[in-house]
Formats: C-alpha cells, structure tokens, sequence
C-alpha cells in the first residue's frame, strides 16, 4: 500500500499564501501522477492540480494563476504552492496519486490513492 501524508494546511488571511506538502510512502512502489482535490462545505470534491511524472502540469480554472504544483520524485512529495487566497478557497484539501505496487520485480496494475487531508481555512 502507499500512504500519503499531507502537511501545510491552517488559517490564512485573505490575499495571504500557503504551501502544501503531501509525501508518498510504503513498500516499493512507482508513482505517475500526484496532485491536489478538494471538497469546500457543502460541495463535491473538485480537481485542483495535476503533476505528472514528467510533463506539463494541470490546473482547475479556478487555480490558475494563484496555484502552483510542483513536485520532488527523489522524495516522492507533491507540493501546492497556493498565493492571493480568497475565502472560496476555503476547504479539505486532499492529496492524490496514483501508483503501482512493485512486487517480485514486476510492476502491478496502478490503483489509486488519497490522503487524509489537510484543512485549509481563508478568512479575516
């Protein structure tokens, strides 16, 4: 299995920045893409950003030009640098990816996995 562990969530004023960190771990395992959803009160869980391996990342409307991803394969760790927040931001954010279990030497078919998440909170 692969755990993720998100860190950097808290309370943030409005037009202030965060940085979230979401670290991959487990037996061996290779990891594709990680990224960032979130789920706000009271709404559906929505896509943020996406970073794959190696390739141009992919942002939600509402994440561009405010959000960047970006992330360290050496460490297995995403990161979600988050500038100008607003209070619509406000939300769980929960860290993704998907990846393959490595076993005997032979790479298994990739499943999905999600953290617990981490609250972010944007107000004055």
């Amino acid at each position: 299995q692969v755990q993720l562990v998100e860190s950097g969530g808290g309370l943030v004023q409005p037009g202030g920045s965060l940085r979230l960190s979401c670290a991959a771990s487990g037996t061996v395992f290779s990891i594709y893409t990680m990224g960032w959803y979130r789920q706000g009160p009271g709404k559906q869980r929505e896509l943020i950003a996406l970073a794959p391996t190696a390739g141009t990342p992919k942002y939600a409307d509402s994440a561009k030009g405010r959000f960047t991803i970006s992330r360290d394969n050496a460490k297995n760790t995403v990161y979600l640098q988050m500038n100008n927040l607003k209070s619509e931001d406000t939300a769980m954010y929960v860290c993704y990816c998907e990846a393959s279990m490595v076993v005997g030497g032979i790479t298994q078919v990739p499943n999905e996995y999600w953290g617990q998440g981490t609250q972010v909170t944007v107000s004055s």
